[in-house]
């Protein structure tokens, strides 16, 4: 109660406090005769009076001292007191020494924001009930979420990573297991748990780290798969080189003939085994980096006029022509050579088995205009480009296969025609990459339509610093 009085009447309590025993001195003296009441009473008024001076006076001192203390107050040092100059020069050597002192731990722990924040891999700091107290940039961009409160058992539902997180929790030791997650792109990660020895004040209890494996997996993968498709796709344009040659050094060693009719299969066949070779080590390369999307710019409508002006003559050798319908449309994250080269193989394709004589048509526009079959992430400010031909159309059973490794709907013509069936998986894995999508329909005996839907830069999630809710 005392707390909640002016300060005049704490000092007016002090003073009647202090000046007590001099009232009761006085009244003993009065009451034996040897002073006047009189003369007491201004005794008792005059201590009073010099007491309340000199309480008032150290009181607003050390209320002075008091706000000096708090961090908000200035930094002028309060006026020195008579009494205890003592314990002004300590406060203020104190205060010095708690004001350094904090500056240190305000640089400390903004330095140690800014390592967590830009840490390369995912950082996730939690607390006794596996929620989530802070987190990196890193991690916020993996989950594509933001992080803080919540609990790790709703951003990755792995068994083993969330048994490896309690054990480390309950026993205070460390555990490492490795997870996948399947979405947007398949990615592996070498997941890290280190309980924390003490629970730091914002109730982070473990540290979870996770470091992307993804490459080293997919290179092992790759390598496995190069040498299963090179060797198997190349087996028959090697044995066709090898059969001619072996004639050309045997029996038809001087034959003019042979020679003429041999060579030009030679190279057709050569040609194709560069092709392929080609296409297998850019599909590897796609491959590779899938797990990281691109964060360019691009402007579509120059990248679709390059790649018709580059297929141009293509076009016109079947009578073809290659006409570009285009919105004014707003730039999208991706990369510029990749982009250039899922069209071109689109519209490659196009040319290749659409109907000799007629149109191919490149039709530009916002999502939501497009289909009704646009991914949802993609359908409010994303762009569809279709590259539509008139040809003889495709089965609709062959459709979910299309974009599979050597997957030919006919082999024999697809073969006579150059291609080395690695085209429409080019084209499905920079989609991927871009975090895209492509949509194939088809008539058969109509053409075949092949649409993909890329994100705007609008469209890109806004994640906050490490930690912001």
């Amino acid at each position: 109660m005392a707390e909640r009085l002016p300060p005049v009447f704490r000092n007016l309590e002090l003073a009647v406090a202090l000046a007590l025993p001099t009232a009761v001195v006085f009244t003993v003296l009065v009451l034996a005769g040897k002073l006047s009441p009189a003369l007491a009473a201004a005794g008792v008024v005059a201590v009073f009076i010099g007491l309340f001076l000199v309480t008032f006076l150290h009181l607003r001192h050390l209320r002075r001292l008091v706000e000096r203390l708090d961090p908000a107050s200035a930094e002028s040092e309060p006026t020195p007191s008579p009494l205890l100059p003592e314990l002004d020069r300590s406060i203020v050597a104190a205060q010095k020494r708690w004001r350094a002192r904090l500056g240190e731990l305000e640089t400390s722990l903004s330095g140690a924001d800014s390592i967590l924040a830009n840490l390369p891999d995912p950082v996730l700091m939690l607390d006794a009930d596996e929620r989530v107290t802070r987190a990196n940039r890193a991690a916020e961009t993996l989950l594509q979420e933001q992080l803080k409160g919540r609990e790790l058992s709703g951003l990755l539902r792995h068994p083993e990573l969330l048994g490896a997180v309690e054990t480390a929790l309950a026993e205070g030791t460390s555990r490492k297991v490795e997870i996948t997650i399947p979405v947007p792109v398949e990615r592996s990660f070498s997941a890290h748990v280190e309980a924390v020895p003490r629970q730091l004040p914002d109730g982070t209890a473990a540290i979870l780290l996770l470091h992307d494996v993804t490459a080293l997996k997919r290179t092992d993968r790759m390598r496995a798969d190069f040498i299963a498709n090179a060797s198997h796709e190349l087996r028959t344009p090697l044995s066709t080189l090898i059969g001619f040659l072996e004639t050309l050094a045997g029996a038809a060693r001087d034959d003019s003939e042979a020679r003429k009719r041999f060579l030009p299969i030679m190279l057709e066949q050569a040609n194709r085994m560069a092709r392929l070779v080609s296409d297998l080590l850019s599909l590897s390369r796609i491959e590779l980096n899938e797990h990281t999307p691109p964060t360019g710019h691009v402007e579509l409508v120059g990248v679709l006029r390059n790649v018709a002006n580059a297929l141009e003559m293509k076009a016109k050798s079947r009578g073809m022509t290659i006409r570009i319908e285009a919105e004014s449309l707003p730039t999208v994250t991706g990369d510029a050579d990749e982009l250039a080269q899922v069209f071109q193989n689109l519209v490659d394709n196009a040319i290749k088995y659409g109907a000799q004589n007629t149109e191919v048509r490149i039709v530009a526009r916002p999502a939501e205009d497009a289909s009704a079959r646009v991914p949802r992430r993609i359908a409010r400010g994303g762009v569809a480009v279709s590259v539509i031909d008139r040809g003889d159309g495709i089965a609709r059973e062959h459709l979910p296969r299309l974009t599979e490794r050597f997957y030919r709907v006919d082999s024999a013509r697809s073969r006579e025609l150059g291609g080395t069936g690695l085209g429409l998986a080019i084209v499905k894995h920079i989609v991927n990459r871009h975090r895209g999508h492509l949509d194939i329909d088809s008539t058969p005996g109509a053409g075949s339509s092949f649409t993909v839907y890329l994100r705007t830069a609008a469209t890109e999630p806004v994640l906050s610093a490490a930690g912001s809710p």
